[in-house]
């Protein structure tokens, strides 16, 4: 396998490629350089101490993206979503304001890990996130999170009224 046979423009970038201060644009250059000089992978790979395979990748990059193959593509997923959709956000945050002695726990204090635990326990997570996580869903509910916190809430149905009244 090698690559196309080059024009005299990107022969010209490949060459200035040469002299990049990126090694990942040196490398790729100095390998398409060389197969374009007819050197077969194997031989290259030997030249460079890397695989044929990484080099036949190189020239296929190469053949697929022109220039943008000296430079390397993002590696973040693509298919990524949010753990937390708007509706598992609500639920999250309605299982905060429960005591985590709902859930068996020895306390009545919530820390990060423990909601990622409890979050996790409750089917809301696929697996137990970080604290970063869960931080970051509950900066996305505009609730800010510095230490272990105790929700006070009572079973008077009018507590919310009440407490309204007397904060004023």
């Amino acid at each position: 396998m090698f690559v196309h046979t080059l024009s005299q423009d990107e022969r010209a970038l490949l060459v200035d490629a040469l002299r990049s201060k990126d090694a990942f644009a040196l490398r790729r250059a100095q390998v398409l350089l060389a197969s374009s000089n007819g050197q077969k992978a194997s031989q290259i790979a030997a030249t460079y101490g890397c695989s044929g395979q990484a080099v036949r990748n190189i020239i296929r990059d190469y053949e697929a993206r022109a220039q943008g193959a000296l430079t390397p593509l993002s590696k973040a997923r693509k298919d990524q979503q949010p753990i937390f959709d708007q509706h598992k956000l609500e639920a999250l945050q309605a299982l905060l304001h429960r005591s985590p002695r709902d859930f068996n726990k020895e306390t009545g204090l919530w820390s990060l890990h423990l909601a990622a635990v409890v979050a996790y326990e409750q089917h809301l997570t696929p697996y137990v996130v970080s604290i970063e996580t869960i931080r970051n869903a509950l900066k996305r509910l505009n609730v800010g999170w510095q230490r272990a916190k105790y929700w006070i809430t009572s079973p008077d149905p009018d507590y919310e009224h009440k407490k309204n009244d007397c904060s004023g």
